[in-house]
């Protein structure tokens, strides 16, 4: 077994959701899902399938985003696994009903920030075993960054 590390590309003012399904109905699904939680959402979805053809299907209502999510899965070839690269939306927006999907086994980030995927590879093929979701902590949060926290919070509508 070989361990590898990939970063996953995406523009900067994407959020990605890196999840593992089940089955192919979940790119249907997934779409679905994004199209009617936010109306005018900026997506693309790519899914590698793990037997039959064995294909990275793809969807979207964006074909930079679906080439970027197609691109990013190229490399990472786990089966089952799937990227959806977002703009007009957070992941907070669309996370449990993802998660309620019932082909969706589980979600291993939802962020905008740099990952790293790790990645086992044997003879069979490639299987995430977890990412690396931005950068350590720097330190404890002061009362001046709680102040900030919950005014960005408020400024962006998720609390009131």
């Amino acid at each position: 077994m070989e361990i590898i590390i990939e970063e996953l590309k995406f523009p900067s003012d994407a959020n990605i959701i890196l999840g593992q399904s089940h089955f192919i109905k979940s790119v249907e699904d997934l779409y679905e899902i994004m199209v009617n939680s936010v109306p005018g959402i900026k997506f693309g979805l790519a899914f590698c399938e793990a037997s039959g053809p064995c294909l990275i299907r793809k969807e979207g209502t964006d074909n930079e985003l679906m080439e970027c999510a197609i691109e990013n899965m190229h490399r990472l070839g786990a089966g089952h696994s799937f990227l959806i690269v977002m703009q007009n939306a957070f992941p907070i927006n669309v996370l449990n009903a993802i998660k309620n999907c019932p082909e969706v086994v589980n979600i291993f980030c939802a962020t905008a920030n740099p990952v790293q995927v790790i990645l086992a590879k044997t003879e069979q093929g490639n299987g995430i075993l977890g990412v690396i979701d931005g950068n350590s902590p720097k330190g404890i949060e002061l009362d001046t960054d709680i102040t900030h926290r919950k005014r960005f919070l408020r400024n962006l509508g998720y609390k009131r």
